[in-house]
């Protein structure tokens, strides 16, 4: 799908698992969200992209906190609010749009008086360069074709802290028993923003974006393996199929956790080959 200025692709899944693939800020994407298959109810998570010009766009990655109430309301309206945002204060500084971007998004969760909270990962790309925003849990990379990361967001968890800090093996992390707890959200009156410095994409890397329905039930160099080269759908393929596959296979040797899936691959139009 071809992308003009202002375009909006939002994904939302209500009762089927949702794919599409588009253009966006001079590459190419897919896009995934699937409800958890434990659950009756809504998945929590939205997953969108803004196109700015042609060589401009955001992606994210946002997933509804299910210990609280509206967990799909609140990861609805925030990154409704963002993209509103951003659109409208874009102005030439795109790290300017995007922080205040997120102040107001906090601010309409908040204002939602409910309770609800949503995490927010966000990859703003503009000529070919990348800046990761970060609020929460759901988790951002880039990736050369040889596997060496280049961009690695830092989940907002002790686990997370643990593991940045190298007193938690990151294999480890997967099994510890407060894997599950979060740290900041939008939605708080204290919520924080980590924002990353810029990296220039190479012609083959691959970015990806994903809520922890990925990152609980894969080891990093697993999902770094999967996307590192090949074509985008094949990789998509593997990444939804594993993490499937694990979410009830409690006995393994591998991490399992049923949880909605979301995921966004992108890569620099040189190296994006979807099929």
């Amino acid at each position: 799908m071809s992308a003009a200025a202002g375009d909006v692709l939002l994904l939302s899944e209500e009762d089927q698992a949702e794919r599409r693939e588009f253009e966006v800020a001079g590459g190419l994407a897919i896009a995934y969200t699937c409800r958890s298959p434990d659950k009756a109810v809504a998945n929590e998570d939205t997953v969108a992209a803004l196109t700015l010009d042609n060589d401009a766009g955001i992606l994210v990655v946002a997933d509804g906190a299910g210990g609280m109430p509206a967990g799909r309301r609140a990861s609805r309206r925030a990154v409704d609010v963002l993209l509103s945002t951003i659109a409208e204060k874009h102005d030439g500084n795109l790290l300017n749009a995007v922080m205040a971007a997120i102040a107001a998004a906090n601010e309409a969760v908040m204002a939602m008086l409910t309770g609800s909270a949503t995490t927010m990962t966000i990859f703003s790309i503009e000529n070919q360069r990348v800046r990761a925003f970060q609020v929460g849990d759901s988790e951002g990379l880039v990736t050369g074709q040889r596997g060496r990361i280049r961009l690695m967001t830092t989940a907002h968890s002790p686990t997370g802290f643990a593991v940045e800090a190298g007193l938690l093996d990151a294999r480890a992390a997967l099994y510890h028993p407060e894997r599950h707890l979060v740290s900041n959200f939008i939605g708080m009156q204290d919520m924080r923003i980590d924002v990353g410095a810029e990296v220039r994409l190479n012609p083959f890397d691959t970015a990806l974006l994903a809520s922890d329905g990925l990152t609980d039930n894969l080891f990093q160099d697993e999902i770094v393996e999967s996307i590192r080269r090949g074509p985008m759908r094949s990789a998509m393929d593997r990444l939804t199929e594993t993490a499937h596959s694990r979410m009830f296979d409690v006995e393994s040797r591998f991490p399992g956790k049923p949880d909605d899936l979301s995921i966004i691959l992108f890569r620099p139009e040189r190296g994006a080959r979807i099929r």
